[in-house]
């Protein structure tokens, strides 16, 4: 019976004009189109009040081979190993140390939103004093601190490093940095910061990119989807929500459907030039007016060549002398044109017209900068 089926389907399949199959393909790139340049609201704003804080430490790396702090050039090490040694019961205060395995760190970290008591987060570990490596070492128990001066997590573990130095009499070799590291987990969460997200009436979705239309799309979207005014943009970098109490978690309820969302996002006509890398990342909507570019410059190569004159084989007197001889080229850049860019030309096509005129990253940045003086750039420049 299944093959019988599939001589009976067969034909109809090959009887489908060719027409039919282009315009159905047509149809589904047309509508898939949307999709792909729309992003999700999740990735598009963050939820007010759901975020990071920043914890900072100071504490010591212990068990070093030789790469810690010198004692005498780092005086905070040297008091924070003798009140360490002192509330351990060990009393160094009139001791003459001299160990160089022990290095005074500064211990960062992220406390994650809603972060419980008892879980664990990441850490970062920097040296602060002169130690060149933290390979191999352990930090021994550092309360992290927020910026209210309350400790709410505590740190300790082995670091881990990724980079690494080594020397010898006559050479040496470093990769990456041995003076900062991570311990994976290495802090326990000793307080949670309360936040009664259900508990909210109005919730704040905040833009990562301020936008006016950006910010008008996501809240038509919402609209739409959930129906009535549940989403207001209040300005280009908040859309307020509106949480109907329709029984628990409703706030979770709701972000949770919302955040799936997707909204096709606007972003004005920018160019951002980095000039201490020669970067230049130029927007889609960047558009210049009609404006003539001629690129040169004027290059001297000076080249010496000294020669050497000797006396003849036979000749009575006569010494050696070296003879200069002074090579001087200019290149002015003569053979370089006009070029002319047409009014409301694209991105691509000022690429293409300042590729063709052998234009390199660093006099493209020159380039653009004056197009905007002269008022022909119609987009926002912005220079890191």
């Amino acid at each position: 019976m299944l093959f019988a089926d599939l001589k009976i389907f067969r034909p109809a399949l090959l009887a489908v004009p060719a027409a039919l199959v282009a315009a159905s393909l047509a149809a589904v790139f047309l509508l898939a189109g949307p999709a792909q340049a729309s992003s999700r609201i999740k990735d598009l704003a963050s939820v007010e009040g759901i975020r990071e804080n920043h914890l900072v430490g100071y504490g010591l790396v212990v068990g070093l081979d030789g790469t810690g702090d010198s004692l005498r050039n780092a005086p905070f090490t040297r008091q924070s190993l003798q009140a360490m040694l002192e509330r351990l019961g060990v009393n160094t205060r009139d001791a003459n140390l001299n160990t160089d395995n022990v290095a005074a760190v500064m211990v960062t970290g992220n406390l994650p939103a809603f972060g419980a008591q008892g879980s664990r987060m990441d850490i970062s570990v920097a040296t602060l004093g002169d130690a060149t490596s933290l390979l191999g070492g352990t930090l021994l128990v550092t309360p992290l601190m927020g910026a209210d001066g309350e400790v709410y997590a505590v740190a300790q573990g082995p670091v881990a490093v990724a980079g690494f130095s080594a020397e010898g009499d006559g050479a040496s070799v470093k990769r990456g940095v041995a003076t900062s590291g991570r311990i994976p987990n290495g802090a326990i969460i000793e307080r949670e910061i309360a936040f009664a997200l259900d508990d909210l009436s109005t919730v704040r979705l905040s833009l990562h990119n301020p936008d006016l239309t950006t910010a008008q799309r996501m809240a038509n979207v919402i609209n739409t989807f959930i129906g009535g005014d549940t989403a207001t943009a209040t300005d280009p970098s908040t859309v307020a929500l509106s949480i109907p109490r329709n029984g628990k978690n409703a706030v979770v309820s709701m972000l949770t459907e919302i955040e799936q969302l997707r909204v096709s996002p606007d972003s004005p006509a920018k160019v951002v030039i980095d000039e201490a890398s020669g970067v230049i990342v130029m927007g889609k909507d960047v558009r210049v007016s009609t404006v003539a570019i001629a690129q040169g410059n004027l290059t001297i190569r000076v080249t010496e060549t000294p020669q050497v004159s000797q006396p003849n084989p036979f000749a009575e007197q006569g010494q050696t002398a070296i003879v200069p001889r002074t090579n001087i080229d200019v290149d002015d850049d003569a053979e370089n044109r006009l070029g002319l860019l047409r009014e409301g030309v694209t991105l691509e096509s000022l690429v293409d017209g300042l590729n063709a005129l052998g234009v390199g990253p660093r006099d493209m940045i020159s380039i653009l900068q004056t197009i905007r003086a002269a008022g022909a750039l119609q987009a926002e420049l912005e220079v890191l």
